[in-house]
């Protein structure tokens, strides 16, 4: 922080004040043609995510002051109205970077933000183009300065990665190689991902019902039941509502060395009346099926919705399909068909065997994964039974089982 601004500062916020007791009387505060029609405020502890939607292409510009340590936006041809100014409403206490925000009309075609921090931040600000539901966006993601990276959150470290440019799922991952059998030298790993998060809600159901939070309780469920088991260790990609990028979940699988990935998710699909339960593979070549496309490219759509700076999409087209080894493919085809049998023990199969498509988050290349789609939350009387606390049990013990039936089974891994 740059502590020479503090004078600066000072009269800066002075001028946003006044401006904003002027703002009944002056003609630039009426509504205007160019505005901010949402705000939404993402709080959780790897970082925080502030997003402006609005009509036009944001303009924007942003500087640091101290004393205290603040993050101030300009945003550019823009007028004050009611959706600004109910932003520090949104503010929460438990927000471990943002203490409060103040906002007001800086001059006559100026909006200016002022986000007093509770720590060290570097923000990094990107403005996303038009994408499904969502207008002109501009991102605000508030890290932590020097995070702390640990062994069993490499979180932060990944995401500092993928905002440089510097992720790379095809490179080997540097970490201390685990030695002995799993299950019996050392435990199971398994990564858990619930599937979207954050901005990104996923499919919402007919009763407002967001695949993000469904998906998070089964997980959660999983998790719980996994514990319990003295061979087996389970990780989350996320345990709170905040959006990951698809090659950081990737990323933090293979940060962990995990044996197997499950991706959890309840989609929708054009047709209301699809139901059934589901398990995907990936596909290097052509999808298996019209559904399992459809459903890939809806899932792959999750880092634009949920929203990726620049240096992250100069990555997004770049596939691993030719790393990928064939028998990690058939190992996670083994997989998937021992979890599909046990699901079919809780809900009707949209299919009797497992789909196969070009998902990128079941690209790590040396990791069995799959995709779980549990049920359609498009369709009405299955987005009721998502919903409930005995469906979620049921899918998460589904796929427990078809965990432990896959070592069983004499599973890729059981042999290392």
């Amino acid at each position: 922080m740059d502590h020479s601004n503090h004078g600066f500062s000072r009269r800066l916020l002075l001028q946003g004040a006044v401006a904003t007791m002027l703002l009944s009387i002056s003609p630039f505060g009426l509504a205007s043609s160019s505005s901010i029609v949402a705000i939404r405020i993402w709080p959780a502890s790897s970082y925080t995510r502030v997003t402006l939607e609005s009509n036009i292409v944001l303009k924007y510009r942003q500087f640091a002051l101290s004393r205290p340590d603040r993050i101030v936006v300009d945003l550019e041809n823009m007028q004050l109205n009611s959706v600004l100014q109910g932003i520090s409403q949104q503010i929460s206490s438990r927000d471990p970077y943002l203490k409060l925000v103040r906002v007001g009309q800086f001059d006559q075609k100026t909006v200016r933000l002022v986000f007093e921090v509770k720590t060290d931040v570097e923000p990094q600000m990107f403005t996303i183009a038009p994408v499904a539901s969502f207008k002109h966006r501009l991102v605000v993601d508030f890290y932590p300065a020097s995070g702390v990276y640990t062994d069993d959150d490499p979180l932060l470290a990944l995401l500092e990665d993928y905002n440089k440019g510097k992720l790379d799922n095809t490179l080997p991952v540097k970490a201390k190689k685990l030695v002995g059998k799993a299950g019996r030298d050392r435990p199971i790993i398994i990564m858990i991902d619930p599937g979207h998060g954050g901005e990104d809600p996923g499919a919402i159901g007919e009763y407002k019902t967001r695949e993000k939070d469904i998906v998070l309780q089964i997980a959660r469920r999983l998790k719980i039941l996994i514990n319990r088991e003295p061979k087996m260790k389970v990780y989350m990609t996320r345990n709170e509502d905040v959006f990951i990028p698809l090659k950081v979940r990737v990323a933090k699988a293979r940060k962990m060395q995990a044996d197997l990935f499950v991706s959890i998710h309840a989609d929708a699909f054009i047709n209301p009346n699809a139901r059934g339960s589901s398990v995907f593979t990936l596909s290097t070549k052509e999808a298996t099926s019209n559904t399992a496309r459809y459903l890939a490219h809806t899932q792959n759509e999750a880092d634009l919705i949920g929203g990726v700076s620049k240096s992250g999409d100069k990555y997004l087209d770049h596939t691993m399909f030719d790393l990928v080894q064939t028998a990690t493919i058939n190992d996670s085809l083994k997989f998937g068909t021992e979890v599909l049998k046990r699901m079919g023990n809780v809900n009707k199969l949209h299919k009797n065997i497992v789909d196969q498509a070009g998902f990128a988050v079941l690209k790590a290349p040396d990791i069995p994964s799959i995709l779980v789609e549990t049920a359609f939350i498009s369709n009405i009387e299955e987005e009721r039974k998502l919903k409930t606390a005995k469906f979620q049990q049921q899918m998460a013990e589904s796929i427990f089982r078809g965990i432990k039936a896959y070592f069983d089974n004499g599973g890729k891994l059981a042999l290392r």
